[in-house]
């Protein structure tokens, strides 16, 4: 079933709006989306660092490229009912853990109430699909010591980020019930990824590229931390 979709006979000319497209993982779908030939409109703030992913692969030039902040209510939903998509895929996030500690109300902003904005516009814009991408931390740890189902209960009380994240999955599971048939509201929860063009801080590839072209020692944050990897590919194909 999934190579059925994941081809150009599905996404071809296929009107596609993604949130948080400047990003890594956001510019990596971009390209995908770009190469199987959808029309793609993005949305989000300035690439996040720099240099940066979207900026390198001249990505700007080959969809409708707007700015934007998910916290944004109106803005959100007159770019999103201008674009008229058929699918929404929403990525735009706070995405880091220690900055969630930093700064939770921005964090709470825009991962919780930055999603119920999407998925509000999407009751006027009438897409088929929102896909949500939310995370592996949302779930209740409690006593359980072996690997996450889907139907474990969320939770996500570790950190400001995961608990903004569980969060985002209720306010999902409560408009795929408003919206009924007319559009099909969906999570994946994806692990932490690795993938060429990650600048961002606080990952452990991009922190091991810079130390060692500097000739400088890898400082690990928690070493004796266990964390499971995939690369940026494995999620995204999983999402179209």
């Amino acid at each position: 079933a999934l190579e059925g979709v994941v081809t150009p006979a599905f996404w071809k000319d296929r009107r596609v709006f993604v949130t948080g497209h400047t990003g890594f993982k956001g510019a990596w779908l971009v390209a995908l989306l770009q190469h199987l030939g959808a029309r793609v409109t993005g949305y989000a703030l300035d690439p996040p660092t720099e240099p940066s992913l979207f900026v390198a692969a001249r990505l700007r030039d080959a969809i409708t490229d707007l700015r934007g902040d998910v916290r944004d209510a109106a803005h959100v939903e007159d770019a999103i009912c201008h674009a008229e998509p058929d699918i929404i895929l929403h990525f735009a996030a706070q995405s880091l853990v220690r900055a969630s500690y930093k700064d939770p109300l921005g964090t709470y902003a825009t991962n919780v109430m930055g999603t119920a904005h999407v998925l509000n516009a999407a009751r006027r814009a009438a897409p088929d699909v929102v896909l949500i991408a939310t995370t592996d931390k949302v779930y209740a740890h409690g006593e359980i010591t072996r690997p996450f189902r889907e139907d474990d209960p969320l939770g996500g009380q570790a950190d400001p980020y995961s608990t903004s994240k569980a969060c985002a999955e209720m306010v999902a599971t409560q408009y795929a019930k408003a919206l009924g048939e007319r559009c099909a509201v969906l999570t994946a929860r994806a692990g932490n990824v690795i993938g060429g063009g990650d600048f961002a801080e606080d990952r452990i590839l991009p922190d091991a590229v810079r130390a060692f072209s500097c000739g400088e020692r890898l400082a690990l944050r928690y070493p004796q931390a266990v964390r499971p990897w995939q690369h940026v590919l494995d999620p995204l194909t999983g999402y179209l």
